[in-house]
């Protein structure tokens, strides 16, 4: 896993369970809006966080955390991820695994092996307007798939939204929630402009590789 941020605590990225967030390297999107913009580049220079230092980490810290949040970037590119998930399987952490949703054969494999215990998918547009919203060509299809996989999953999960009001109107969201299944859960994140990658209210320890 090419782990490039590290989080060793938050209350909100997991609501409910006090977790560490590992942010891994790559995405395929290049959202105008994304606040994690050093993550996109699928390669760097940078060794990130070993493996087996976070392992270390999440030994030491059971009884105190409660889950792990996986998150990046896009953390279903990394090639290893089913067996890293699977390794952290082996600990008594519940695990959030966060998505934009592109790579539905990789998410139905983690489904199938019930891998999360709690899944989030980013919705980016209404669908005509997702290829401007991600600052690349989409596959609308594949997300489509996986809003069904995730939907029929009986797993915990949510549909989210950042709202920037640059480039979304209200009438977008109500478009973009009927695109959703009925009664789907979704939310909506608010865009904080000045915003960085670990700015959180609780990340005083947060690591960026």
């Amino acid at each position: 896993m090419n782990i490039q941020g590290f989080q060793p605590f938050g209350l909100s990225d997991y609501p409910g369970h006090p977790s560490a967030v590992v942010f891994t390297q790559g995405c395929n999107f290049n959202c105008p809006f994304c606040h994690n913009r050093s993550l996109i580049p699928q390669n760097t220079s940078s060794p990130g966080m070993p493996e087996q230092e976070l392992f270390d980490f999440l030994h030491k810290r059971q009884g105190a955390l409660e889950g792990v949040v996986i998150t990046g970037g896009e953390p279903l590119l990394q090639k290893d991820i089913v067996p890293f998930l699977q390794k952290l399987r082996t600990l008594p952490y519940k695990i959030k695994l966060d998505t934009n949703g592109s790579l539905p054969d990789i998410l139905d494999k983690i489904i199938r092996l019930r891998l999360a215990d709690y899944l989030a998918m980013d919705i980016k547009a209404p669908w005509p307007q997702y290829q401007k919203l991600c600052g690349v060509p989409v596959n609308i299809q594949a997300v489509k798939k996986s809003i069904q996989l995730i939907t029929d999953s009986y797993i915990p999960h949510e549909f989210r939204t950042t709202f920037v009001p640059s480039l979304l109107t209200e009438q977008d969201l109500i478009c973009l929630q009927r695109q959703l299944p009925e009664n789907a859960a979704f939310k909506k994140q608010r865009y904080v402009q000045n915003q960085r990658l670990f700015h959180r209210q609780d990340t005083k320890n947060a690591k960026i590789f």
